[in-house]
């Protein structure tokens, strides 16, 4: 099973959105296995966005993520990546498909609400940064014999 990282941001804590972030994920049949708040210091923001710290929206983006505690989930399910990337929509609220959390809860590009994983590599190495193996549950989910193959399920 894929793993992908979900960070509610401030604006997703600040707005009451956490729940209907989670349902939705649920809803799809993905596996809750890590779930936290926290504050995200600088050396954090650094290495999680490492890619964006030269452009001219990284400063603004660290004032951002520190303006609030964040939600950090950590989730499972068959090619769950993918799945999650179509349920959050694009980066740009305004250009996400209503039905899309983005799309139906955002509005600004600046404050869209989630960070998702982008690949099944940042998946697990994201999982891996925010969460120790202690902070992360292997539990059988019932419902995966009606979600799933027998192979989806290996």
């Amino acid at each position: 099973m894929e793993r992908t990282l979900i960070i509610a941001k401030p604006d997703a804590v600040q707005r009451g959105l956490v729940g209907e972030i989670i349902s939705r994920l649920e809803r799809k049949g993905l596996k809750l296995i890590g779930l936290k708040m926290s504050r995200l210091d600088e050396a954090m923001l650094k290495t999680h966005y490492a890619e964006h710290i030269e452009k001219s929206f990284y400063k603004g983006l660290e004032q951002f993520m520190q303006s609030s505690p964040v939600v950090l989930m950590a989730w499972e399910g068959f090619e769950c990546v993918d799945s999650v990337r179509t349920l959050v929509g694009v980066t740009n609220p305004r250009q996400a498909v209503a039905g899309s959390i983005r799309g139906d809860l955002a509005i600004g590009a600046g404050r869209n609400l989630i960070h998702a994983s982008d690949s099944k590599e940042s998946g697990i190495s994201e999982v891996d940064f925010f969460f120790d193996a202690k902070e992360l549950f292997d539990y059988e989910k019932s419902e995966y014999l009606n979600l799933y193959e027998d192979h989806e399920r290996q």
